[in-house]
């Protein structure tokens, strides 16, 4: 089978051989002279700013997903850090509140050694175990009963003044009855003149009231009432109250006085039961039935 001849019609230029090899040595000869003489440099520099656009439009996409999953991923690092932060924030918040609770415990155990100090060391430390469920009685249970050796009628005291009594004693427990318990007596005196009277409590959450005062009585706001020692059962000379209120009705036999406690009855966890009880004297033996009759008629 024959070759076809090409017509000289189709013949144009070089051959395809020959092309290649001038374009080499021209593309050749552009490198030695580019390098030599940066001559190429500002067609560089045209065709990048006219390429920009269609480079910034091709690799747009791919930036714009990187720029999102960044945020992304900052985001959900900034929020598990704000979480770590608040929970460290509460966990030192309840820390300092223990140690504040801790450091106001200690400072209440210090007074009331030093109170124990004051009353010759006669005394039993305890704590509040809780309050008497009836909402209208003002009592407390501690944890000292007859074991440590507390008895009824003891007086229970805190750094500031009387709290209450003993009044009901169980083997390791023993009740409080506090001087804000309905009726609850104290006898005081006034220390500005040494005036006696007695304070009786009115409830919870109420002022003590000293009853029974007359309208000429020397009593006035700001008088400090402390225990006046005759009933056999307070110590003389314990803080009790302090007069709020000194109301003198002309229409009234007797006036209305007003008191608030020395001690913080209903605040304090730890508390002094003091070990220490004036010996009243014995009253005198009455004589027999017959004596007394003998003595009449004589009289």
């Amino acid at each position: 089978m024959q070759a076809t001849i090409q017509p000289a019609f189709f013949k144009q230029g070089p051959r395809p051989f020959t092309r290649l090899a001038i374009y080499a040595s021209l593309s050749l000869a552009l490198l030695v002279v580019d390098l030599r003489w940066h001559i190429l440099q500002p067609v560089r520099e045209v065709v990048s700013a006219a390429l920009y656009p269609l480079q910034w439009l091709a690799t747009a996409p791919v930036s714009l997903g990187h720029r999102i999953g960044d945020f992304v991923e900052t985001q959900t690092a900034l929020q598990q850090e704000n979480r770590r932060l608040q929970d460290e924030r509460l966990l030192a918040n309840a820390r300092l509140l223990r140690y504040e609770a801790l450091e106001q415990e200690n400072a209440q155990l210090r007074a009331l050694l030093i109170t124990r100090e004051q009353h010759h060391g006669r005394g039993n430390l305890t704590e509040v175990l809780y309050n008497d469920r009836d909402p209208y009685t003002a009592k407390l249970v501690v944890d000292r009963g007859e074991t440590a050796g507390v008895k009824p009628g003891q007086v229970v005291i805190d750094p500031l003044g009387v709290v209450g009594q003993v009044t009901r004693v169980q083997p390791f427990t023993a009740e409080v009855t506090l001087v804000l318990h309905k009726n609850q007596p104290v006898p005081v005196q006034v220390v500005r003149n040494g005036l006696r009277t007695v304070v009786y409590g009115s409830g919870p959450k109420s002022p003590l009231e000293v009853r029974w005062m007359p309208l000429n009585a020397d009593i006035r706001n700001d008088d400090m009432l402390v225990t006046s020692g005759i009933d056999g059962t307070y110590p003389s000379g314990l803080p009790v109250a302090k007069v709020s209120r000194v109301d003198r009705n002309a229409g009234s036999a007797f006036a209305q006085v007003s008191a608030e406690p020395a001690a913080d009855v209903d605040k304090h966890r730890f508390l002094l039961i003091l070990d220490e009880r004036l010996e009243m004297p014995k009253r005198p033996d009455e004589p027999p039935p017959a004596q007394r009759k003998k003595k009449k008629e004589a009289d």
